[in-house]
């Protein structure tokens, strides 16, 4: 166990004390209305017209509010789980942040060259420019594409511009594209490029076997492949800075048990914002705004606080820069789940590499423009972890090249409280029990569970963004929308339902940030029915949330949620109709 690990299980502890101390000092817990529910007297005696209300009463009080009881609890009890969890990545990512402890600290980092023998080369001193490159080992950067019309000239052009000797630097362009006429087009960008003397490989194969990881492991076969100890990874919609390499290859270079590199994203508009010179897109349009609250979270805070304490998180899927021994230890790339970043960055893990995330190191990409493309992205994300969670639980276990301490992290904290605790709970809790509780006043919401915790989740969400206060009501109406989808993803993901395997591929917008962006199935054509003009089951359940707030603005009870539960409807009657447009957004 080395001090990290330490760290973090105390951090861990912490946490969890801090909430139990809370809930004690302010009086919050109260588990005694738990005996009292289901033990009602007898009702009133009735007559006439009566009898059906004394009914209901009976069999709510008798079946009914018990049975939401013990869902209650057991939502209580994950919110809790939620809570310390957030609360402990917080910790540590503000602590990382007041402490300086950056990777530079705490990993072996001596910088490269940046000239990299160009100033020799152009003076003609070939001798000198030769012996400057043998310092730079072999690396292969891929960029896996799949009729990437929009992306494909930003993509290639980044990775041809990457600050490295040229016979250092293979760019292999793995093409999986459909469009023939696309296909000729990125064909003839790679061999633009190799006649400017850079080394670009145009690779196809036959079939689309894998997706994204049966490219991915096609390309590694190749005899050149072979040749280069680091690969670095882009999708074809990101644009590396130049310097990307020499800031993260030296990790690998001076730490041996260092598989994985991975860089921060920021996103672009293509040219709608060239005057800001690719800044970021986050206020491009409200959904790409709320978009940006959740990533800033993920990366400042469970990307920054897996890294310092475990030196474990999952990979990114692109931005980073891999060991090609560790890969090829872990077994190689694997088309068994859609996540096939975090299977390779889960099997590298158990077999001892860390990871290091290096949150200065920024690359450029774009986000979903539609509410349809980032539902259909988050879906395959959140089926694709919980399948990896079942393939994997029993390998983590069994590990022994992973500390005890490690193994917990894993399994308790990045699987099932972040995979499947989230969305269950984000759900079933607020989307469910609490609207309809209204009509069940002998369920009992404590205090703490309703509002406490997700106060302290807001605060903890946005304590390392400060900047997104403003917006975190909106970003929570949102995520209680796609805490549906989530949670329908990870059962798809843990019993492998028919569509756990589902792959659809996000459409790039690239320069064309006016047009509209669509998800396009891969090997599919899009359909443009009125079915696919708004999302039925959001309308649905909007239809739910306002009969439960109408019931409890005119039958107010002991409790009044109506307001909260109106805006909860009026947020899926939105996304339902597709209402969260594109246009620029100032918040």
């Amino acid at each position: 166990m080395d001090a990290g690990e330490a760290t973090g299980a105390l951090l861990l502890l912490l946490a969890a004390a801090a909430a139990v101390a809370a809930a004690v000092a302010t009086g919050a817990v109260d588990f005694t209305y738990v005996a009292t529910v289901g033990s009602v007297g007898p009702p009133p005696s009735s007559s006439g017209g009566e009898w059906g209300e004394v009914l209901w009463a009976r069999v709510r009080s008798r079946a009914v509010a018990p049975a939401l009881q013990v869902v209650v609890w057991a939502c209580m009890v994950m919110s809790v789980m939620l809570v310390v969890e957030a609360t402990y990545n917080c910790a540590v990512s503000v602590g990382v942040m007041l402490l300086g402890w950056k990777p530079e600290r705490r990993f072996k980092w001596e910088p490269l060259g940046s000239g990299a023998g160009d100033d020799d080369e152009e003076k003609g001193d070939t001798a000198a420019a030769a012996a400057a490159a043998a310092a730079y080992p072999m690396v292969m950067v891929q960029i896996p594409m799949y009729n990437e019309l929009e992306v494909y000239k930003l993509s290639i052009g980044a990775a041809c511009e990457l600050k490295w000797p040229k016979e250092r630097l293979i760019v292999q362009v793995l093409d999986d594209s459909t469009d023939p006429c696309i296909k000729k087009l990125v064909e003839k960008e790679c061999v633009n490029w190799a006649s400017k003397g850079l080394n670009v490989k145009y690779a196809t194969r036959t079939g689309h076997k894998g997706f994204k990881a049966g490219a991915l492991k096609k390309g590694m076969e190749w005899d050149y492949a072979k040749q280069c100890e680091y690969v670095a990874l882009f999708d074809a919609d990101y644009q590396p800075e130049p310097d990307f390499l020499l800031r993260t290859v030296p990790f690998l270079m001076n730490n041996e048990n260092v598989a994985l590199v991975q860089a921060r994203w920021v996103f672009v508009l293509g040219d709608i914002f060239l005057f800001l010179k690719f800044t970021v897109n986050d206020r491009a349009s409200l959904l790409t705004r709320i978009q940006r609250t959740f990533l800033d979270y993920h990366f400042k805070v469970e990307q920054e606080a897996g890294s310092a304490t475990f030196s474990f998180f999952s990979f990114n899927g692109t931005a980073g820069v891999w060991r090609t021994e560790a890969i090829n230890d872990a077994g190689g790339w694997k088309d068994r789940t859609t996540v096939e970043d975090m299977d390779l960055a889960v099997r590298a893990t158990l077999k001892g590499w860390k990871f290091i995330y290096v949150g200065d190191v920024r690359v450029k990409s774009e986000l979903p423009f539609t509410y349809e493309a980032y539902r259909r992205q988050q879906f395959r994300w959140a089926c694709g972890s919980a399948n990896l969670f079942r393939k994997m639980i029993w390998e983590v276990f069994v590990a022994k090249q992973v500390s005890p301490l490690k193994k917990f992290y894993m399994i308790y904290s990045f699987f099932l409280v972040r995979r499947v605790v989230a969305p269950t709970v984000t759900f079933v809790l607020y989307n469910i029990i609490i609207p309809v509780s209204v009509m069940v006043p002998e369920v009992f919401l404590p205090i703490w569970g309703v509002a406490y915790i997700p106060t302290a989740l807001t605060v903890v969400t946005a304590v390392r963004n400060p900047e997104n206060l403003h917006i975190m009501p909106l970003w929570i109406l949102f995520e209680s929308v796609m805490s549906m989808h989530r949670l329908k993803a990870a059962i798809a993901g843990l019993l492998e339902l028919p569509e756990f395997n589902q792959w659809i591929v996000t459409k790039k917008v690239g320069n064309n940030g006016t047009e509209e962006n669509s998800d396009v199935p891969l090997l599919q054509k899009a359909r443009k029915g009125l079915r696919n003009r708004v999302n039925l089951p959001e309308i649905g359940f909007s239809v739910f949330l306002f009969t439960c707030a109408s019931y409890n603005l005119v039958f107010h009870g002991k409790t009044s949620y109506f307001i909260n539960i109106y805006l909860q409807g009026l947020a899926f009657l939105l996304l339902g109709l597709n209402g969260i447009g594109t246009s620029y957004c100032c918040l």
